[in-house]
């Protein structure tokens, strides 16, 4: 129940109820009212400044979340860089180098992206900068990888094309040690056997008894198995590509025929003494290029250092060749 108010009236000395007006009233209601909406304000912008709503909070765990995942991200982008790094420079300094292939320059593994601006539609936002940031990491990482992948790829073919010519080129002497009776005659000029006059002796010459194996000093392909070269006698060549060709005379008889695919060490013919020799040896040649080159140089696949030397001595000496 409302309280009623009185006043005094002086002139007919009673009290008289106070009745409030309609106006006045309609003036406290609407300071209320406003005091009311202003608290309300003051509350709300409070609030909204100091304390979180679930959506907030939720959004906040998100971004949290996003954050960590970044620094991850990172993190993982970081370790992959130095891992691609260690690559390049293995890939440069030593499989490269070792197939004597040319390093990759740095420019080329490092080089961004021209033109058009690949990143625009990520302008505009908070996080650009970040965004754009880490996008470009990732298109440079991925095009190192492009890069390195190709040059592996490079690498395998060259490692291939490698194991190949170390297989063919003639790296073994064609006739055993234990087989041998003597190393007759090297490369170089030596005294002819039948006229007794000096001249170049294009190869070197193995004394052993007839029907000795001869061994394939390389990989290769039979180009030639008969007597149709003066001089020669029964003789074999072997072309072992990249312009090797290795030659075996004065044969006793043949184990391969011409067109025939050897592998080092596989047995072809035996020794004997046909055509222009003076008694059973195996006359043994090394073309490269066409040009005869001295045998001495090839024979690192079967003999030790101690065997090379004294085959390098016998090798020098100025004596009679046997063909």
């Amino acid at each position: 129940m409302s309280k009623v108010k009185y006043y005094y009236d002086s002139e007919s000395l009673s009290y008289r109820k106070i009745e409030r007006k309609k106006r006045t009233t309609f003036k406290y209601v609407s300071f209320f009212i406003l005091g009311c909406a202003f608290f309300a304000f003051i509350f709300v912008f409070i609030a909204s400044q100091y304390i979180e709503s679930p959506k907030e909070k939720a959004m906040k765990r998100e971004l949290q979340n996003m954050q960590l995942q970044y620094e991850l991200l990172d993190k993982k982008m970081a370790e992959a860089e130095a891992v691609l790094t260690n690559i390049e420079e293995r890939d440069n300094n030593i499989y490269r180098v070792y197939f004597e292939a040319n390093p990759i320059p740095e420019a080329q593994r490092r080089a961004g992206f021209g033109g058009i601006n690949r990143y625009k539609d990520l302008e505009g936002f908070d996080n650009s900068k970040l965004i754009i940031e880490s996008n470009k990491r990732i298109d440079i990482l991925q095009k190192q990888i492009v890069v390195q992948s190709k040059s592996l790829d490079e690498i395998a073919i060259l490692a291939e094309e490698k194991e190949k010519i170390l297989a063919a080129i003639p790296a073994i002497q064609p006739v055993s040690n234990e087989d041998l009776t003597r190393m007759a005659s090297g490369y170089g000029m030596r005294s002819d056997p039948f006229t007794k006059a000096r001249k170049m002796h294009w190869g070197m010459d193995f004394t052993a008894p007839r029907g000795t194996p001869i061994y394939a000093s390389g990989d290769g392909k039979v180009v030639r198995a008969d007597s149709g070269s003066s001089g020669y006698g029964k003789h074999i060549r072997i072309d072992h590509g990249f312009g090797y060709l290795s030659l075996y005379a004065h044969l006793y008889k043949y184990n391969v025929k011409k067109n025939q695919k050897v592998k080092r060490g596989d047995l072809i013919g035996f020794v004997g003494s046909t055509g222009r020799s003076e008694g059973p040896h195996l006359h043994y040649e090394i073309f490269k290029d066409g040009a005869r080159i001295n045998p001495i140089n090839f024979y690192y696949g079967s003999l030790t250092a101690e065997e090379f030397n004294k085959l390098l001595e016998h090798a020098s000496l100025e004596n009679q060749s046997l063909d």
